[in-house]
């Protein structure tokens, strides 16, 4: 990495490779001042999956190739930007650019969440830095934050509404009242659900996001097989209703906390949140995180976290740090070998349970029989009658619980189950107290 132009080789020419190309050819002499040259670049190969495509812009057909691993092996390619996506593939190539000496740029959530325990293990046994900024929030410049800005802090908690399309769908369900399918589809007919939506209304987007972000702020690295993940799929208009009413919305929340005790707990899943907290008001397909410090206190991210131009933009910063070659910018190296992460069942929060039941008396008692007797309080009940249909036979009733360990709420909720007044399983959702 002495020459004074360095070249750049992309894995992936897509939504966000093609971005990329865009701010260099628009940029890339602002840049190179602003970096008071160190960052003079210029991408020197491209590997894409159909050479005949027709693409944007004026990107010159010589540097095209279906070979991924060209895009390594050319010996004028300096730094190598992965944007495939995967895992498979996409692992292969990083692996193969940290042992060749070529510093890699990702966004790849997935790789790092599920393979970042192999691939830091690669980058700091061939001292080659791996960045990954785009990984994560889209255009927010959050892990630089939690690496660079926040090194002082303890970082207490992270709380952050980190995949658009799930915020999209729930607000327009909030809203509108649509139906998850209804909103579902109105999202991919406006181009911001993908075709196969599953990672992002399944949970595992957002998560591969806190994954990175808690093994940045705690120093370890994070198996995700142990992360707890549930997504917005079974979220029903009846329960945003009742949220509505009891002075929440639905979110779906990635969480990393530290607890008093020293260990971790990591979890994403859709929640009660108070309407006067700041998440709340984060709508359509934006990002945010706040993120609680020791001597920090709280502080706000926000902005686009997904989108050509915002990905872009953080891919285009990593290249900046990647050019500078300090031996001290090793992006994310783990500082602890391992950490503890609380079980899911240790975790505690308030809870909101909704019970269909037959309407019959004794129907509460039953139930807070149950719970009484696995001592978890009852802070309020809520059984709004049905206008139009007074006399209805079964009904809906929620219950908002007293704080309590979550495995502690399974073995009542099980328990409640076999009582003969229930006509589905409770449906249940966290309120957080962030």
């Amino acid at each position: 990495m002495s020459c004074s132009v360095l070249g750049i080789g992309l894995a992936g020419f897509g939504t966000v490779g093609s971005g990329v190309w865009k701010i260099l050819e628009e940029h890339g002499r602002l840049i190179e001042s602003r970096s008071q040259g160190s960052a003079a670049m210029e991408i020197r190969k491209i590997a894409v999956r159909d050479l005949s495509k027709k693409r944007e812009g004026n990107t010159p057909a010589e540097l095209f190739t279906t070979s991924l691993m060209e895009v390594v092996e050319n010996p004028s390619v300096d730094i190598v930007v992965e944007l495939i996506g995967g895992t498979e593939a996409a692992f292969d190539l990083v692996t193969k650019a940290l042992k060749a000496g070529k510093p890699v740029v990702t966004g790849n959530k997935a790789l790092l969440a599920e393979r970042g325990t192999e691939l830091f293990a690669i980058s700091k046994e061939t001292n080659t830095p791996i960045y990954f900024e785009a990984a994560v929030a889209g255009g927010i410049p959050i892990i630089k934050a939690v690496q660079q800005s926040l090194v002082g802090n303890q970082i207490e908690s992270i709380a952050g509404i980190i995949n658009g399309t799930s915020n999209y769908i729930l607000q327009r369900m909030t809203e509108a009242g649509l139906s998850y399918p209804e909103a579902l589809k109105e999202a991919k007919d406006l181009g911001y659900a993908e075709a196969d939506e599953t990672l992002d209304v399944n949970g595992w987007d957002a998560a591969h996001k806190a994954i990175i972000l808690g093994s940045i702020a705690h120093g370890f690295l994070i198996n995700y097989k142990n992360v707890y993940v549930r997504g917005i799929e079974k979220v029903t208009p009846l329960d945003i209703q009742f949220a509505s009413d009891l002075g929440y919305v639905v979110k779906l929340l990635s969480l990393v906390i530290a607890n008093k005790d020293g260990g971790i707990e990591i979890r994403t899943q859709p929640s009660f949140l108070s309407k006067t907290h700041i998440l709340a008001s984060v709508h359509d397909v934006f990002n945010a995180v706040a993120i609680k410090g020791d001597h920090l206190g709280e502080s706000l991210f926000y902005g686009r976290g997904a989108g050509q131009g915002p990905t872009a933009s953080s891919v285009v910063s990593d290249l900046v740090e990647a050019t500078r070659g300090s031996e001290t910018n090793m992006g994310f190296l783990p500082y602890k070998k391992t950490g503890d992460l609380v079980d899911i069942d240790d975790t505690a929060t308030s809870y909101y349970v909704r019970f269909s039941v037959t309407d019959r008396p004794g129907v509460i008692a039953d139930i807070a029989s149950v719970l009484a007797k696995h001592e978890i309080g009852i802070s309020g009940t809520h059984s709004p009658v049905d206008a139009d249909n007074p006399d209805a036979e079964f009904v809906e009733m929620v219950f908002l619980l007293h704080t309590c360990p979550f495995g502690r709420l399974k073995l009542a909720l099980a328990e409640v189950e076999n009582l003969d007044c229930l006509t589905n399983r409770p449906v249940v959702f966290r309120i957080e107290a962030l």
